[in-house]
């Protein structure tokens, strides 16, 4: 049951956490708006296909992929954006409205997540008594390695900074709630047991390790700000004192 309840997490498409999330990072937002929308309707035909390849000892499991759930996440991602290109389009002075009060939102949907992981660190003495310390380990581990592999897999392929760190985020975020919906509808509770608990500790996980790499990009794009601030000054310091020498050379 512990590798039925990793793999219904890994097989999970991103959701709009990596959207939230490519925020503050400082990343490609259109390139995470269409990575999330391709992999939601892909997941709508893949998820059935990858439940039945890997967890053929649960023929049932097919049945309780929650395709409302994923055709809601469509919903999120395409009609806001659909709106904000419209009014960008026709009325551009209504922008800075629309994105104060959408700042608001993003505000309390993150204020959101943060009470979560808080919640569950509250409870963590008890998640730590049934959780086998392989479960949690995996957990820590995968949305890390998909973090990693995504933004190692786009430096190879040359794209700039702000496209690695979009691709990071798509590849190591996953939609937990679809996780939950699947093990909740998918099993009995005295089949799935503790496991319940496993998609809560691995958006804690990968709420945490997120931020970390935020705060990483952050301190890395300030240094390099001022260095470029420092550089510039002593080209022009350079520059100047080639001048005045100039203008003291005798003609």
């Amino acid at each position: 049951m512990q590798a039925v309840a990793v793999l219904i997490c890994g097989c999970c498409p991103g959701g709009t956490l990596s959207n939230m999330l490519t925020l503050p990072l400082q990343g490609d937002m259109n390139l995470s708006i269409v990575m999330t929308t391709c992999s939601s309707v892909l997941a709508l035909g893949m998820m059935p296909l990858l439940l039945y390849a890997y967890c053929q000892g649960f023929p049932g499991l097919i049945n309780v992929v929650p395709y409302g759930r994923i055709i809601i996440t469509l919903v999120l991602t395409i009609i806001p954006c659909t709106i904000g290109i419209v009014i960008t389009h026709y009325r551009p002075h209504w922008t800075k409205s629309v994105s104060k009060v959408s700042m608001q939102h993003y505000t309390h949907s993150m204020s959101t997540l943060v009470m979560l992981c808080v919640a569950v660190i509250v409870i963590r003495n008890y998640i730590f008594l049934v959780m086998s310390p392989s479960l949690l380990t995996i957990g820590f581990l995968m949305p890390l390695i998909g973090f990693i592999l995504g933004y190692c897999l786009a430096a190879v392929f040359k794209l700039n900074g702000s496209c690695r760190r979009t691709i990071s985020m798509e590849t190591g975020c996953q939609n937990i709630q679809l996780a939950t919906t699947i093990l909740k509808v998918g099993f009995a509770p005295e089949v799935i047991g503790p496991l319940f608990l496993f998609p809560l500790v691995y958006i804690v996980f990968q709420l945490s390790e997120a931020s970390v790499f935020i705060l990483l990009s952050r301190c890395y794009q300030r240094y390099k700000t001022k260095q470029k601030g420092r550089t510039g000054a002593c080209r022009y310091k350079l520059q100047m004192a080639v001048i005045s020498n100039c203008e003291k050379e005798p003609s």
